[in-house]
């Protein structure tokens, strides 16, 4: 199967899973909860910032190396385990749906809760792994830069079917990693088809709703074009975290003998290509 072949079945496949979203909309409610989560926990970290510096924004110093290397993995963990646990409350959620059960908000955050403790075990290897990379690019230079690129694009892979792996196999971090780059391995080869689908339908949708958005909202006031851009913008980024997972937890599924009535088995199996 060809580039362009494989591209357009992961188009396909994209599409299947906008349809699985606009029969579910309230699976939505996860990236929408995991979005606002991530700005109260931006929120709380400036909060203590300024605190800490008596209210002064003048005030406000760089800290020391170890400290904010230390708050940077604080960070990273508490984002990874807020990202990590909504969707996999959205892959439960999913997972039901293609069953042929009717998801609710309630199932997928009960689900998530009953694997608090591997998501937690997660987010502590994914936030250590991010501080170690950011560690390297403050101190390597230009070269430290080239090197933690490299390595978060084979992380990205590595660890792509992380989540349903946590999910339906409740595995640990170190046995998630293993078992997604080993599912990545034997299915995917070199083929990212489905990758340069969903950025060309995110490229797509950033230019026709934003855009117009804006021009719109500008001939009442600059102000207004800006705030209807940016609620496009975060609309966009919702659905497409909505998507990603739906689209995850279906090739999930697919590739480990478990086909869902909404997806073409033929067609994934070729999407991913041996090497």
């Amino acid at each position: 199967m060809g580039f362009f072949s494989r591209l357009s079945a992961g188009w396909t496949i994209s599409l299947n899973s906008f349809k699985v979203l606009k029969e579910n909309k309230q699976l939505l409610i996860f990236p929408l909860l995991s979005g606002i989560a991530l700005m109260l926990i931006i929120g709380s970290f400036l909060t203590a910032v300024f605190s800490a510096a008596g209210w002064d924004v003048e005030s406000v110093s760089k800290p020391d190396r170890i400290t904010g290397y230390l708050i940077a993995f604080v960070f990273y963990v508490t984002n990874y385990f807020v990202v990590v646990f909504f969707n996999t409350a959205l892959i439960h959620c999913a997972h039901l749906y293609f069953k042929g059960q009717k998801p609710t908000i309630q199932e997928g955050i009960k689900f998530s809760m009953s694997r608090i403790r591997v998501i937690f075990s997660w987010a502590l290897l994914a936030g250590t792994v991010g501080t170690v990379l950011k560690a390297i690019q403050e101190n390597v230079g230009f070269l430290g830069k080239i090197l933690t690129g490299l390595v978060g694009i084979v992380w990205g892979v590595a660890t792509f079917f992380v989540v349903p792996v946590i999910a339906f196999e409740n595995a640990g971090p170190v046995t998630a990693v293993k078992r997604s780059a080993q599912i990545m391995k034997d299915k995917w080869g070199e083929s990212i088809g489905a990758g340069f689908s969903f950025g060309i339908i995110q490229l797509l949708a950033f230019v026709l709703v934003p855009v117009p958005l804006f021009l719109m909202g500008y001939f009442i006031h600059p102000l207004v074009g800006v705030a209807l851009a940016l609620l496009g913008v975060s609309l966009i980024i919702v659905v497409m975290s909505a998507v990603k997972m739906i689209f995850i937890a279906a090739v999930y599924q697919n590739v480990t003998g478990d086909p869902v009535e909404l997806f073409n088995q033929k067609m994934i199996d070729n999407l991913f290509v041996r090497k």
